[in-house]
């Protein structure tokens, strides 16, 4: 017959005190008036029984569920199409685990108070937020409240300290590396509405490569995109429309994708007739006719400080309020020089 696991009451038993007593001494309640005599007859019970505390008890007595949480804000059909999103999520994944502790994600809607009910849930000590938006009332709340709280990508209207890639060196890069090869009309398509702090910094950068090459910023060939391949498809579309130009630079591998879909749609070659500089460097961009030119993201890295600067909060350790990594240019295929070169028209 199976021996039976031991229980607290038999520790209580061996070490003559309370099962309450057992409880506090073995989930760490320092709080409580127990001599140190009581204290060590507890631990010396369980150690000789080969007694272990119930995890979830464990977590209650102590107030703490050793779980954090990464809130993605947006639809299912963007998280879908995050092709770096499972590099985030494991960086944040073993992070938690040299803690002892486990990830919870959570899909979220982009609205206002989206993150009541995840914080409010008890469910999670901490909490990293993918997508913030600024007019958050209920998170800013949290935040000011104490509840350990990180963002990937800035925004300074919360005040909670950020991990992010360095949108604008990154864009910088990418463009100046197509006026390196002697393009003077580059297009841009955003990875992101332009409310989005990333799609933001990554037009900075772009308008400050066309500064410092000498070249005029035209609002014309601006389009914006959203997430996904089918809006880089679109943008591409519109932008074909307008004055002609000979490279164009896709914030998002993703929606690149979708823009090269768009010049073979009406029969330009890439890069023959049109240059194309993607960005994150998804693990499909190396892979794409022809391989991508594109910033490389260090996504894994992302996640994992993340969770360690979340984790350290959690401890009320001091951390940095912005940490910003540095992203890399990979130059592939997609990239020609720019003079002589075929126009696109409507």
């Amino acid at each position: 017959m199976a021996r039976s696991r031991p229980t607290s009451f038999d520790v209580a038993r061996l070490a003559g005190v309370s099962r309450t007593t057992v409880s506090f001494v073995l989930n760490g309640r320092d709080d409580m008036a127990i001599s140190r005599a009581t204290r060590d007859r507890v631990f010396e019970a369980a150690r000789s029984l080969g007694y272990e505390p119930n995890a979830p008890a464990a977590q209650l007595a102590r107030g703490s569920s050793l779980t954090i949480g990464l809130a993605l804000g947006r639809d299912p059909a963007q998280v879908a199409a995050d092709a770096l999103l499972p590099q985030i999520v494991r960086g944040v994944g073993d992070a938690a685990r040299g803690a002892n502790y486990l990830v919870l994600v959570e899909s979220l809607p982009p609205v206002p108070g989206g993150y009541r009910r995840l914080i409010g849930s008890r469910r999670i000590d901490g909490l990293i937020v993918s997508g913030p938006l600024a007019e958050d009332i209920e998170l800013r709340r949290a935040q000011e409240d104490g509840f350990p709280i990180v963002l990937l990508g800035p925004l300074p209207t919360l005040g909670a300290p950020s991990v992010g890639v360095d949108n604008v060196a990154g864009a910088k890069a990418a463009v100046s590396h197509l006026i390196d090869r002697g393009h003077t009309t580059i297009a841009l398509i955003t990875n992101a509405p332009l409310t989005c702090t990333s799609a933001s910094e990554r037009l900075d950068g772009y308008r400050l490569a066309l500064s410092e090459g000498g070249i005029e910023f035209d609002p014309q060939l601006v389009a914006e995109g959203a997430f996904v391949a089918q809006s880089g498809l679109e943008a591409m579309a519109a932008l074909l429309g307008k004055r002609p130009f000979t490279a164009v630079f896709v914030a998002s591998d993703v929606l690149a994708l979708g823009a090269m879909a768009a010049i073979r749609a009406i029969g330009l070659r890439i890069p023959a007739d049109i240059s194309l500089v993607g960005f994150d460097d998804i693990p499909l961009a190396a892979h794409f006719d022809p391989p991508l030119t594109t910033v490389g993201v260090p996504a894994y890295e992302l996640g994992r400080t993340a969770g360690n600067i979340l984790l350290a909060l959690i401890k009320g350790e001091p951390v940095s309020q912005r940490t910003l990594l540095d992203p890399e240019l990979r130059i592939r295929e997609s990239v020609g020089p720019g003079s002589g070169r075929r126009r696109p028209h409507s």
